[in-house]
């Protein structure tokens, strides 16, 4: 059992130690779907979605695996688990909002190969957080990766009425923009662990 305070669980993943802006995981939806602001939030709710159910299950088959003496199995059960919850969330967007469901295009599947979501469930078995340590860890990079995903979103969607050399166009200043925007979230490295 890890001794750590809530608030410092929460605070570490959402900000300090980013997913996305720190640590690099979740790059391809960050890069990917970041056009739009409203289409940035909704993939972050699926993701955040994703990150609570497989980070509860996760401590779940966690307990049972160092039970039974079988953790080896321990990733391929975490993979099962994320598959699954995406599968979940697919079918639930594809019937109740078509329109999303075709913006988040390829996107919305590769939440399972999302390095992330994988990242909160070996990170905090790696820790060894409580479960209730676990689901707010979950939730904190959740958050994390929407606040990355809508930074970038509204940082793009101004910089398409600004005069921009052709130079820099498209991925170029995607790139950069995700740097700048990484280098402001090291600087918090130094408040935590």
């Amino acid at each position: 059992m890890n001794d750590v305070s809530l608030w410092a669980v929460f605070l570490n993943s959402t900000i300090i130690n980013n997913f996305v802006l720190s640590l690099f995981l979740g790059i391809c939806p960050f890069l990917g779907i970041s056009g739009k602001l409203d289409t940035s939030i909704r993939m972050s709710g699926a993701v955040i979605f994703v990150m609570l159910v497989s980070s509860s299950a996760a401590f779940g088959i966690h307990t049972l695996l160092v039970a039974l003496d079988a953790r080896y199995l321990e990733l391929i059960a975490f993979i099962a688990v994320i598959a699954s919850t995406v599968q979940l969330v697919e079918m639930i967007i594809k019937k109740t909002s078509p329109a999303l469901f075709r913006s988040l295009g390829i996107y919305l599947p590769l939440i399972t190969t999302n390095c992330a979501i994988l990242g909160v469930a070996l990170f905090q078995t790696l820790r060894a957080y409580s479960f209730l340590q676990s689901v707010v860890f979950a939730l904190g990079a959740g958050l994390g990766f929407t606040i990355a995903m809508a930074l970038m979103a509204g940082l793009r969607e101004e910089l398409e009425l600004a005069d921009v050399p052709n130079l820099v166009k498209g991925a170029g200043l995607t790139l950069m923009l995700a740097g700048v925007l990484s280098l402001g979230f090291m600087g918090f490295g130094g408040l935590g662990g």
